[in-house]
């Protein structure tokens, strides 16, 4: 038997489904709809405004254009309200919650009569969550992001958040900006609604969702305030109606092929580290997983060809202009597979065929002059980090590529917090700077891996020194950091035994960061190591249960394709 669609999907469980339908329809008609409006299929739209979430301030404006196309396509839409993480509104950092976005997300798409469903996305952890959800839920269903902000302007240059607000405030820690200056930009870095200015995580999981096939062909770099994003609203819901039609699900788009093709496009556009954590995830949540060495394979047959900060010059309205992902995809097409399939149905050689060519040659280089003729992101191995570590090359120091240096160790947050502007700190710009006890059991995973360098060492002009720790950082950011270190130091893996004066080496030539310490020695210290007490209540006692390593996407064990398997989460 079809099951049934509109308002009579899903009914409440009464023991009565003629009663269960008769009351649906009573109430619905309480909210002014005509028997006429209740007798079409039902398009969901996932809202996600806050007013905690500057990122999502046009989502009433999305929402409307939605609306408008479902309408125009002879369907009911439906909004309804999930979790909205809004990226520095939340303690200890947004990525504790996106699992939980992620659950609300798949339960409330599941649970609620809709065919089909248009998620409204676009900061930092937003977007990744309502993908996870979307792939478990497996109901047709459109990604739209709010799409990147506009620059603003101080003293004749163009700044955009957030690599110009890491800028200044080195900057002003330098000493080089007053307050008063620094005061002057806190106004000037953000000033439209959207997204990150730069390629930073929000950006590149718009770059992702797209190559993934999950959004309209087009849509990922369209400004937040531009019209063209309200057009892009209105037609992805006239698409989601069609898709009630001809259904095409999440895991018939999201293939272990398009995933590859996504890193393939992280890699072009030198995205955010975070994409990694959040691309594994979404793809783990239909059993897909590429390995390290396919990533790095990856990453060192596809060359960096956008020229955005934080690795370059420009800027996402840039990228628009110039030709945003379709651009990127058809200069390394040869690399690509182009037999996945997207929302619309078709393939994508399809779609690069009929696609205009033109593109702006200042920020999207050709394959044969490249910003940088490597990846930007390569994943490491070594007895540090035996499950694996992430490094940002492109945005990294290249004089500090092959290092040895001893380790100037931090605890905790707090530790780092307490010491780092110490004028006692024994530190040097040869050390190596180790944070512990930043992963996800610990303190969430925050974005505390682009540790600031230390006020002595930034007053003597110190720009870079290498940092490795088990935490995540902003997209937006830049320096030789080493992040994501698995197993995490909160549940004693090697990172959890490094000590003061110990050597680090690191290696990217050899993908590898390793402890200079006898293979003896550690395993003597691992063995007296006590790991620290976990968070027990509520929410976070979940988290800290259940999540995974970062190498798996930091998901928690029970929401993988594996089901209830643990293996790796402690």
């Amino acid at each position: 038997m079809a099951e049934d669609k509109g308002i009579k999907g899903g009914l409440t469980n009464y023991g009565d489904k003629d009663f269960a339908s008769y009351l649906r329809r009573s109430f619905a008609r309480s909210m002014g709809l005509s028997r006429d409006m209740l007798d079409k299929p039902i398009v969901g739209i996932a809202m996600t405004p806050s007013g905690f979430n500057n990122c999502h301030r046009s989502m009433p404006d999305l929402v409307e254009a939605v609306s408008r196309g479902v309408l125009a396509a002879g369907a009911l839409p439906r909004p309804f309200p999930t979790v909205s993480l809004g990226e520095v509104f939340l303690k200890p950092t947004s990525m504790v919650y996106r699992n939980l976005m992620s659950m609300d997300t798949e339960e409330m798409v599941r649970a609620q009569p809709v065919d089909a469903v248009v998620l409204i996305g676009g900061c930092d952890k937003t977007v990744p969550a309502q993908l996870m959800g979307a792939a478990s839920a497996d109901l047709p269903a459109v990604q739209l992001v709010t799409g990147p902000m506009m620059t603003g302007r101080h003293k004749g240059e163009r700044l955009g958040a957030c690599t110009d607000c890491g800028r200044f405030w080195g900057k002003f820690r330098a000493g080089e900006v007053e307050a008063e200056e620094i005061a002057e930009i806190e106004g000037r870095l953000a000033t439209t609604a959207g997204t990150c200015a730069v390629m930073g995580t929000a950006s590149t999981m718009a770059c992702i969702a797209e190559t993934l096939g999950m959004s309209l062909p087009g849509t990922a770099a369209i400004p937040a305030v531009h019209a063209d994003r309200l057009v892009a609203a209105e037609h992805c819901g006239k698409l989601a109606v069609e898709l009630i039609q001809t259904p095409r699900r999440p895991s018939e788009i999201i293939t272990e092929k398009s995933v590859e093709n996504a890193f393939r496009v992280l890699m072009a556009v030198s995205g955010s580290t975070n994409a990694i954590v959040h691309l594994t995830a979404v793809a783990g949540r239909l059993g897909i997983r590429i390995a390290p060495e396919r990533l790095n394979q990856i990453s060192d047959e596809t060359p960096v060809l956008v020229d955005l900060k934080p690795v370059g010059e420009g800027y996402m309205e840039d990228f628009f202009a110039a030709g945003g992902v379709g651009a990127v995809l058809r200069e390394i097409r040869h690399l690509l597979h182009l037999d996945t399939v997207d929302v619309t149905g078709q393939t994508l050689a399809e779609r690069l065929d009929n696609e205009p060519d033109w593109v702006d040659r200042r920020v999207i280089r050709s394959f044969d002059d490249p910003v940088s003729d490597e990846g930007g992101l390569i994943s490491l191995t070594g007895n540090i980090a035996p499950q694996g570590a992430i490094f940002k090359r492109a945005a990294a120091t290249q004089g500090l590529f092959e290092v040895e240096g001893r380790a100037v160790v931090f605890e905790s947050l707090e530790d780092l917090a307490n010491r780092v502007d110490d004028t006692d700190l024994d530190i040097t710009a040869n050390d190596i700077m180790v944070l512990k006890n930043a992963g996800p059991v610990a303190a969430g995973m925050p974005e505390a891996g682009y540790l600031p360098i230390p006020k002595k060492l930034a007053r003597q002009g110190v720009k870079d020194i290498v940092r490795i720790s088990d935490a995540r950082m902003s997209g937006t950011a830049f320096g030789t950091i080493v992040l994501h270190m698995s197993l995490k130091a909160a549940v004693s893996g090697p990172l959890a035994i490094v000590q003061n004066g110990d050597r680090v080496r690191l290696s990217v030539a050899e993908k590898r960061i390793d402890l200079l310490v006898d293979s003896a020695e550690i395993a003597r210290r691992l063995e007296s190591h006590q790991a620290p007490e976990p968070e027990r209540r509520g929410y976070r006692g979940l988290y800290s249960r259940t999540v995974l390593q970062a190498d798996a996407g930091c998901d928690f064990d029970f929401l993988t394709h594996e089901g209830c398997s643990k293996e790796g989460s402690k």
